[in-house]
């Protein structure tokens, strides 16, 4: 038997690294497996950080192509996209550095390799040389976050065939990019192509984009990104995949036929529960390969835990991390004296962005509750002018007899950093929580965060 501790983590994304740093600072005996060579998870390698930072240095170069002052003055800027991954490899470099930091510095003991349960206590982990050390411990947190959903009738080793993973792979710039699914991901990547003047279509299963978020935010994100040329198709649905000597043809079940350089596939995740052994031990794995957990992260052991994406939603770095955290203090205590908070705000990383946090005019509808509706429009704030971000809008919706914050939805420039505003008066008890707060408060200006002051006094304007 190998070393021996308070507590395992396995995987070392934002839930594998809150529980982590928590246990460790409350003095327990940590390890941490990662199956990669480096620390940081799928959220530093392959998801949140890699297309944040090649979204911003493509969002850079169409803004320096299109900007008056420079679109007549150069004949050509071709970037290619292999270039601008590089930019986001920086970034990437920077954060394993940062992160494998906190593991020394705390004491946390690092094992790279592939864990499975032996049994409820012990985990064999095989590492890349090919040897194997077995590690015992307390408790176990399950943190191996989620990859791409793959049907294994797509052949994803064609060329002309990727995926969020192995588009950052990607060895040229594609001419015509048809991406199938149209959730938070396939949008995003949807503006970033769109940005690099790449031709985009856009395949969504469902009648309108992220169905989840206001309609009237949606409705705005669909029509710009048909006006940077994304060609959406909604309500389709794949049969087959053709592939061809200069790329694929999606075949649809209503019998179009999409034709493009590369498909990107976008649709559905799979938590990364296979060859854990979890199974042998009892505990369920649904058949998106998740674990089941109850409202403390317990699996069916109840000293193994899961956190993060391998449970489903809302599948968000800040909430794994959140949950790691929770769970790292309900071993280190045996109790946690606080909550997880309900509401998580949403950032979604098109271009423009869009962040929410709250009810939707059409849930608030249905659960019939009067509320009156405050906004912004960003071509009206001197700041948004001053950067040339006019498209956009802030979106406060509030109860209309105690005025009472019910939700907060944004698209345009900087809307995941806005929305903390509104997040942090929404969360006060009482009359603390309410549109009044906006309205009587004096902001910077020029600044976007006056969004909120504009608002508001439009919204208390229609119930006087």
């Amino acid at each position: 038997m190998g070393a021996s501790y308070d507590a395992i983590v396995i995987g070392s994304g934002p839930g594998g690294e809150g529980a982590s740093m928590k246990l460790a600072k409350r003095g327990k005996r940590v390890a941490i497996v990662e199956r990669q060579p480096q620390v940081g998870g799928n959220c530093t390698h392959k998801g949140t950080i890699p297309s944040k930072a090649l979204r911003h240095a493509i969002q850079l170069l169409a803004d320096y192509r299109h900007h008056p002052l420079f679109e007549h003055t150069i004949d050509n800027m071709d970037v290619s996209w292999p270039q601008l991954l590089r930019t986001s490899q920086q970034v990437i470099d920077q954060q394993v550095s940062m992160r494998h930091r906190f593991y020394t510095r705390n004491r946390v003991d690092l094992y790279h390799g592939l864990a499975r349960f032996v049994d409820d206590h012990v985990i064999e982990v095989q590492r890349p040389t090919g040897e194997t050390v077995r590690l015992e411990a307390e408790h176990f947190v399950v943190a191996t976050g989620s990859r791409p959903y793959r049907p294994e009738d797509v052949d994803f080793t064609h060329p002309a065939v990727v995926d969020s993973d192995t588009v950052l792979e990607l060895d040229h710039t594609p001419r015509r990019v048809t991406i199938y699914g149209a959730g938070v991901i396939g949008c995003e990547y949807a503006s970033i192509f769109a940005n690099l003047d790449v031709k985009v279509n856009l395949v969504n299963t469902r009648d309108r984009l992220l169905s989840f978020l206001d309609d009237e935010i949606t409705d705005a994100l669909s029509y710009h990104l048909r006006d940077q040329g994304v060609v959406i198709i909604n309500n389709e649905h794949y049969a087959r995949v053709e592939y061809t000597d200069d790329g694929v043809i999606l075949h649809c079940q209503s019998g179009k036929q999409i034709r493009s350089d590369l498909l990107f596939w976008a649709n559905g995740r799979t938590g990364n529960t296979d060859g854990l052994g979890l199974e042998s031990l009892g505990i369920e794995v649904n058949a998106r390969g998740q674990v089941v957990v109850d409202e403390y992260f317990r699996s069916a052991l109840p000293h193994i835990y899961a956190v993060g994406d391998v449970v489903g939603p809302p599948a968000l770095a800040s909430a794994s991390y959140d949950q790691g955290r929770f769970v790292g203090q309900l071993i280190a205590r045996g109790e946690v004296d606080y909550q997880l908070i309900e509401e998580v705000p949403t950032g979604i990383y098109t271009s423009p962005e869009i962040s929410s946090i709250g009810r939707t005019e059409r849930e608030l509808t249905e659960q019939n509750v009067p509320y009156e509706v405050g906004r912004a429009e960003f071509k009206n704030l001197a700041r948004a002018q001053i950067a040339g971000r006019r498209v956009g809008m802030l979106k406060l919706l509030f109860h209309r007899e105690t005025l009472a914050l019910l939700g907060i939805h944004c698209f345009g420039e900087q809307a995941s950093e806005i929305v903390h505003i509104g997040q942090a008066i929404m969360s006060q008890p009482g009359e603390a929580n309410t549109i009044r707060y906006f309205a009587n408060t004096t902001f910077n200006y020029p600044t976007m965060a006056e969004a909120y002051r504009v608002a508001a006094l439009y919204g208390l304007n229609r119930i006087r």
